[in-house]
C-alpha cells in the first residue's frame, strides 16, 4: 500500500510541474497590450524561445481598389515580420466611409486602427483616440518625423495621431491644353486675377467644350482665408476664423469667374467631379487646371497622355498660404485590446523601409526623412513634379509660415451644407449674397451643436 501511495504522490508532482511548465510557456505575452511585447523571430517564438499570443488588429481606409491592393500588400509584409500579428484590413470609398466609421464607433465595433483626415478635430473631442505618447520612444519612433507632422498629430497636449503621409495642395496644369491655346504655363507667384484671366482665356481659344478650371470653392476657401491671415477654424481659440463677409467675397470670386466663362458649369461638375480620377475633366482634356492634393498627381497623369504639372496657388496678401501637410494618418482606437501593437503597426508605417516601397506617394510623400530619401532614389517622372513642387512649398512655407489647419468640429455635415451652398448658387436657385448668409448661418450652428 506505501509503494501504491508513493506511486500517486510521485505522479501528482509530475503532472503539478507540467502545468506549471505549460502556463509559463503561455506566459511570453500577454496579447492584451498591457505587458511588454516580446520581440520575435521568423517562427512567431520570442527571442528567448517563448511562443507569443496570437492577436488580431483591425484597421480601415479609404480609397480605391489600387489603394487597397497597395495597403494590403504592405499589411501582409507586417506580419511576415511579426508573426503572432494577424491584420484584418477593410475599406470603403471616400464618400462612405465616415459614415462606416462612425456608426461602428457608435456600437463600440470600431477597429483598432482607422484613417483620419482633417477632421481628426471631431474625433478628438469624442474622446475616441488612444493616447500614443506612452508608447513613444519605445513602441513608436517619431525621432525622424517631421515636426509639424507630429504637431498636427497632437490635440489638447496629447498625441492622438499620426499623419501617414504629407502632401502640398496646388494648382494641377494640363500644359497640352496650354499648349494648343499658345497660352505659357502659369509659374508660382501668380495672383487670384491671373488666375480669373487665365481661366477666362483659355477657355475662349479652346471653345465652349474646354474650360480654365474646375471649381475649388470648397476646398479652395481655408487656403483663401489663410492668404488674408484668418482660418476656416481657430482651435486655439475653438472658434470659427473667418467671418460672413470673408466668405462673400470668396464665393463671390467664383461666380465672376464662373459668369466670364472660365469656370466648368455646374451640372459638367456634378457629373464628373474633381474627386473622381476616372471621371476628372483634366485627363480627358477639358480642364485646364483644378486644386490637387500634390499626392492626387500620379493617379490622374497615368490616365491621360497629356503632361500634368504643378503650381503654386495664386498668391494673397500674405502669400500663398500653403503648407507642407499631413494628408491623412493613422489613430487608434482608445478601446482597442492592443494598443502597443498598435503602436507598432503605425511605427512600421512610417519608418519601414519595406512598407515605404510598397506604399510609395499614394497617401502622400513619406512624413520621415529617411523614407523620402529612399523612395527619390527610384522616382518615375511623375513622382519627381511631385518632389519637385512639395520641396518648394517647404522653402516657400520658411519664409511664410501658416499656422496648421484643422477641420471645424462637425466638418462632414459642414461640408455638406458647403457643396449644397455652392450648387444651389451655381444653379441659380439662390445669389451670391443669400447663398453665403445661409451658409455662414448654418455653420455657425453646426460649430456649436459639436462644440
Amino acid at each position: 500500500m506505501k509503494k501504491t501511495g508513493a506511486v500517486k504522490q510521485g505522479i501528482a508532482v509530475s503532472t503539478l510541474a507540467l502545468l506549471m511548465a505549460f502556463t509559463t510557456a503561455c506566459g511570453g505575452g500577454t496579447g492584451t497590450g498591457s505587458g511588454s511585447t516580446p520581440s520575435t523571430g521568423t517562427d512567431g517564438a520570442s527571442k528567448d524561445g517563448a511562443k507569443t499570443e496570437p492577436v488580431e488588429l483591425r484597421i480601415m481606409w479609404w480609397g480605391d481598389q489600387k489603394r487597397a491592393d497597395r495597403t494590403n500588400e504592405a499589411l501582409r509584409k507586417f506580419e511576415e515580420k511579426h508573426p503572432n500579428i494577424k491584420i484584418v484590413g477593410e475599406f470603403a470609398p471616400s464618400s462612405g466611409y465616415f459614415d462606416k466609421l462612425n456608426t461602428q464607433l457608435a456600437s463600440g465595433t470600431a477597429p483598432d486602427l482607422f484613417f483620419l483626415g482633417g477632421n481628426v478635430v471631431d474625433y478628438a473631442n469624442k474622446g475616441v483616440l488612444l493616447e500614443l505618447d506612452p508608447y513613444v520612444g519605445k513602441e513608436l519612433d517619431l525621432s525622424d518625423m517631421d515636426k509639424s507632422m507630429i504637431q498636427y498629430g497632437t490635440l489638447k497636449g496629447k498625441l492622438l495621431h499620426v499623419s501617414a503621409g504629407a502632401n502640398a495642395r496646388g494648382i494641377a496644369v494640363n500644359t497640352e491644353l496650354f499648349k494648343k491655346a499658345g497660352m505659357p504655363v502659369p509659374q508660382d507667384g501668380w495672383t487670384w486675377e491671373d488666375f480669373g484671366r487665365i481661366s477666362k482665356e483659355i477657355s475662349g481659344k479652346l471653345g465652349k467644350d474646354v474650360f480654365g478650371t474646375y471649381n475649388f470653392t470648397v476646398d479652395g476657401m481655408d487656403i483663401y482665408l489663410k492668404q488674408r491671415g484668418k482660418q476656416l477654424y481657430d482651435m486655439d481659440n475653438a472658434k470659427l476664423g473667418f467671418e460672413q463677409k470673408d466668405a462673400e467675397e470668396w464665393f463671390g470670386l467664383w461666380d465672376s469667374m464662373t459668369k466670364a466663362g472660365g469656370v466648368v458649369t455646374p451640372a459638367l461638375q456634378v457629373s464628373n467631379p474633381p474627386s473622381d480620377t476616372s471621371k476628372s475633366l483634366v485627363v480627358t482634356s477639358k480642364v485646364a487646371m483644378s486644386l490637387m492634393a500634390s499626392n492626387q498627381l500620379g493617379a490622374h497623369q497615368n490616365l491621360t497622355q497629356d503632361k500634368l504639372e504643378l503650381v503654386q496657388l495664386p498668391r494673397g496678401p500674405k502669400g500663398t498660404g500653403v503648407v507642407f501637410e499631413s494628408s491623412q494618418g493613422l489613430s487608434g482606437y482608445n478601446k482597442t485590446k492592443y494598443p502597443k501593437e498598435v503602436a507598432m503597426l503605425m511605427n512600421y508605417w512610417i519608418n519601414d523601409p519595406d512598407a515605404a516601397k510598397i506604399l510609395g506617394n499614394d497617401r502622400g510623400v513619406p512624413v520621415t526623412s529617411k523614407m523620402r530619401e529612399l523612395l527619390k532614389q527610384n522616382a518615375t517622372d511623375v513622382e519627381k513634379v511631385i518632389y519637385d513642387y512639395t520641396s518648394r512649398v517647404s522653402a516657400a512655407t520658411n519664409k511664410e509660415p501658416f499656422a496648421i489647419s484643422y477641420n471645424p468640429p462637425g466638418f462632414t455635415e459642414y461640408n455638406k451644407l458647403f457643396e449644397t451652398t455652392v450648387q444651389e448658387i451655381g444653379f441659380g436657385k439662390k445669389d451670391v449674397k443669400k447663398g453665403v448668409e445661409d451658409f455662414y448661418n448654418g455653420t455657425v450652428k453646426i460649430f456649436n451643436n459639436n462644440k
